[in-house]
């Protein structure tokens, strides 16, 4: 009896340092690949949102000329939103201005461009 108890203690083996080793590394490996693949995601999101304000801002600059008698476009992004034709102004970090003429302004730096071309990349 003792011995079978012996013989079968002999046969329990657990994982080995290496294995153990090996699945950490390919469990990291997996893990590296699972954020740089979420990071994409959000850089695409960011620039979709940007474009998706732009394009309300125009929608309601042309909502105002519309709207006014006699017909003007309005002067800023803050006038669009007092006028109830915005929710709320876009945020700052895009950037995004209006106006007297009804263009719409994306900035970047020192640049302002009449589109969404400084929307972030």
């Amino acid at each position: 009896m003792i011995n079978r108890l012996m013989e079968k203690k002999r046969q329990d083996e657990g994982f080995t340092l290496i294995e153990l080793l090996i699945v950490i590394v390919i469990l990291g490996i997996l893990a590296a690949i699972v954020v740089f693949a979420v990071g994409g995601i959000t850089d695409k999101g960011e620039k979709s949102a940007c474009q998706s304000d732009y394009k309300n801002v125009e929608v309601a600059q042309e909502a105002h000329y519309a709207k006014t008698t006699p017909s003007e476009y309005a002067d800023n992004v803050t006038a669009l939103v007092t006028a109830k034709l915005l929710r709320e102004a876009p945020p700052a970090k895009y950037g995004i201005s209006t106006d007297d003429t009804g263009k719409v302004y994306t900035t970047k730096g020192e640049s302002t461009v009449p589109t969404n071309a400084n929307c972030p990349a």
